[in-house]
């Protein structure tokens, strides 16, 4: 079944809801009463080992930032929505001496505090080598996804995913994650017999397994690719224009703060929501995801939040 992307007015008339309280603030009861279904889905991208704040006295973020608050941020959504959907687009690592004297291990710590669900693979994370990228990576109690490596000849070899398929408020999702060209950001040594993939082919080939195989509802890509270039290299417009079945991509690497995120079209003509929260920890996306119950009709609504 193609998936329908539509607009706030067509949607709720498309529901029969009138007003623009209809969505925003209704409890699970009203809006399962409505013929609505909810997700929240809370995203972070290079947030860089950026475990405190940035300092008060700092020239662009002054305070701003930090795990704990990124955790009470997370505790409060959750709070009211126990099917809250959270993901980073990579790059946990490298940037504060957190991470040159712990290799990782209290991002990755935390961060299974906090719940999430995914996470995608940044060219930082080879910053300690492979070896160095397993050691810590039971400390983390979600997958890391990237569907355009194939670590099969090195130590990392089914260490990783290509994608993953969770349920939230009865919806099946669909996560898989792309990463980087290595050339001129990683040193050979430390990605070793890492091969490098088409990710423009690997996400369509992703893509149509979640939705054809596992009958995904909502098809999410957690990129590392950044949002857009001059010229050819890909980027997250780049997937979104050449792929029919992913919905949203939740990008990183480029730090681009989108706020409201950016929209492309598919190959269908439909639109790509793609979201990007700049880096160190000092915004976090956040969008709202309504699906009409018995239907294809899809509705997203997108912010990033001051931390």
């Amino acid at each position: 079944m193609k998936q329908r992307h539509t607009g706030r007015r067509t949607f709720l008339k498309t529901l029969g809801i009138a007003g623009a309280a209809a969505f925003a603030g209704l409890p699970a009861l009203a809006l399962r009463d409505s013929g609505l279904q909810k997700i929240t889905l809370l995203h972070t991208n290079d947030t860089h080992s950026r475990i405190d704040p940035y300092p008060s006295n700092d020239p662009v973020y002054p305070g701003m930032g930090g795990y704990a608050r990124r955790a009470a941020l997370i505790r409060n959504y959750r709070e009211q929505d126990s099917d809250l959907l959270v993901v980073d687009a990579g790059d946990i690592f490298q940037g504060t001496p957190y991470f040159n004297i712990y290799g990782g291990e209290p991002e990755l710590r935390l961060m299974s505090k906090m719940g999430y669900d995914a996470a995608a693979f940044g060219n930082h994370e080879f910053d300690n080598g492979l070896d160095g990228f397993l050691e810590v990576l039971p400390l983390a109690s979600f997958p890391f996804l990237v569907a355009n490596y194939d670590f099969s000849q090195t130590l990392l070899a089914g260490k990783t995913r290509e994608y993953t398929v969770v349920e939230k408020a009865g919806v099946r999702i669909g996560l898989y994650g792309l990463g980087i060209e290595f050339e001129g950001l990683v040193a050979r040594n430390l990605y070793g017999d890492t091969n490098y993939l088409d990710p423009i082919e690997k996400a369509r080939e992703t893509e149509q397994i979640l939705k054809l195989r596992h009958h995904c509802k909502l098809v999410v890509c957690l990129s590392h690719l950044g949002f857009d270039y001059q010229g050819k290299k890909v980027s997250d417009t780049t997937i979104g224009q050449n792929t029919r079945h992913t919905d949203i991509i939740i990008g990183g690497h480029t730090h681009d703060l989108l706020n409201p995120p950016a929209r492309v079209r598919n190959l269908q003509q439909q639109p790509v929501v793609i979201g990007q929260a700049g880096s160190g920890g000092t915004y976090m996306g956040k969008m709202e995801i309504y699906f009409s119950q018995g239907s294809d009709e899809v509705f997203i609504e997108a912010n990033t939040i001051n931390l």
